[in-house]
């Protein structure tokens, strides 16, 4: 019996070509939450990004053995809910390792340059003259960089702080680094540690329980007020609110985000009139390489996961000890 396949993303055309090779492919906008719903029900499989699956969507999907999800984060999945179910989960953590980890160093450089603010400074005119201390930043170069979890995007961050800007890293993990350590000198710290003595603080944390609102206004306190807080990782993992008020304060330098509590940001957002913030639409993996690959990579996932052949990528493998 052919395999049913629901794709909720629009996909490259030789990776949509690639499933179809494999099992019937239905394109649902997911938008149509309805229809959405209704296609997983006869489905065996479903690909995309971006939306909330949540468990009473596929309560009557009692064919569906795999979902595929096209990033490295799955928050948007109820993982118990999927085990419970023998739903295998897959994501796609390797393949955008790289092109994040450039997507975070270039904040970690548009905030201590300000590089946004004094480009559009530029553009409406006010250059006229050599420019004084109100236009200068701060160095990047031989600084203190904290990493907050240095899995594979931490690590590859870390790699461009040490070996390319010679900065000194700090790091916080559930379990100790020895690449890190060894080849980029990083130092394991606890949190406290870690905010009070780095220059830039970035986030490179899953959200979980344990990790949402982990950074608040008691967190902000504890930083430099020289430092820059950089999060590219889940918006909710920082307390927006006490970010805010951090900057409008004084209590830390700037911030730079790739990720907001609520996604698109808000145009009324405090965030938007604060020159200390650089602020981008979450394009963390977003050159046209890395989402083909990224694409490319769940649809192997998918189907290795319905051929019951995958041994990879996988979020939940306690299905298969199932």
């Amino acid at each position: 019996m052919t395999k049913k396949i629901v794709a909720y993303k629009a996909l490259p055309s030789d990776v949509e070509a690639y499933l179809r090779a494999h099992a019937e492919v239905v394109n649902i906008d997911p938008k149509n939450h309805a229809a959405f719903v209704e296609a997983l029900t006869t489905a065996d499989g479903a690909i995309g990004a971006s939306i909330k699956i949540s468990p009473d969507m596929i309560e009557g999907a009692h064919r569906l053995k795999a979902l595929s999800t096209i990033s490295v984060g799955f928050d948007q999945f109820d993982v118990q809910d999927l085990t419970r179910r023998g739903i295998v989960l897959t994501h796609t953590p390797d393949v955008l390792t790289e092109s994040t980890a450039d997507t975070v160093f270039a904040l970690i450089l548009a905030s201590a340059r300000r590089v946004v603010e004094l480009a559009e400074w530029v553009k409406q005119g006010n250059w006229k003259a050599s420019i004084g201390e109100a236009c200068f930043g701060v160095d990047v170069q031989g600084k203190t960089l904290g990493i907050v979890g240095l899995g594979r995007i931490g690590g590859a961050v870390a790699r461009r702080a040490a070996l390319g800007f010679r900065m000194n890293v700090l790091y916080t993990n559930r379990s100790a680094n020895e690449q890190a350590e060894k080849e980029y000198g990083a130092k394991r710290v606890e949190l406290d540690e870690l905010l009070a003595q780095s220059d830039f603080v970035c986030l490179q944390v899953p959200l979980t329980p344990e990790t949402r609102g982990l950074i608040g206004a008691n967190e902000l306190q504890k930083m430099k007020r020289s430092a820059i807080l950089i999060n590219a990782s889940r918006g909710p993992t920082v307390d927006e609110n006490a970010l805010v008020d951090a900057l409008k304060n004084g209590t830390i330098r700037g911030a730079g985000l790739d990720v907001f509590e609520q996604e698109p940001l808000p145009a009324d957002s405090p965030l938007l009139a604060m020159k200390n913030v650089v602020a981008l639409p979450h394009i963390g993996s977003a050159t046209h390489e890395t989402r083909h690959a990224m694409a490319r990579n769940a649809a192997e996932n998918l189907i290795g996961a319905l051929n019951g052949t995958l041994t990879q990528n996988i979020v939940n493998p306690d299905v298969l000890a199932r």
